[in-house]
C-alpha cells in the first residue's frame, strides 16, 4: 500500500505535472479576476489536452499489454 502512495506520489511531481498544475493554478486566477487573455487559452488548451492525452494513451497501452497476455 505504500509503495503505491509513494509511486503515485513521484508521477504527480514529474516536470509534466507541475507544468500543469501551475498552469491551472493561473488559469484559474486570471479567470477569476477577467484578466485572462486569448492566447494564454490557447496555449492552456493545447497543455491539457497533450496531457490528459498521454495520460489516456498510457492507460491503453496498459489495457493493450494485458489483453496481449491473454491471447
Amino acid at each position: 500500500m505504500n509503495d503505491i502512495i509513494l509511486r503515485r506520489l513521484g508521477a504527480l511531481l514529474s516536470v509534466k505535472s507541475v507544468v500543469t498544475l501551475v498552469l491551472t493554478g493561473i488559469f484559474a486566477y486570471t479567470s477569476a479576476t477577467g484578466q485572462i487573455s486569448q492566447d494564454f487559452m490557447t496555449v492552456y488548451t493545447v497543455i491539457i489536452a497533450f496531457y490528459f492525452g498521454t495520460q489516456s494513451q498510457k492507460a491503453w497501452d496498459v489495457v493493450d499489454k494485458r489483453d496481449g497476455d491473454k491471447a
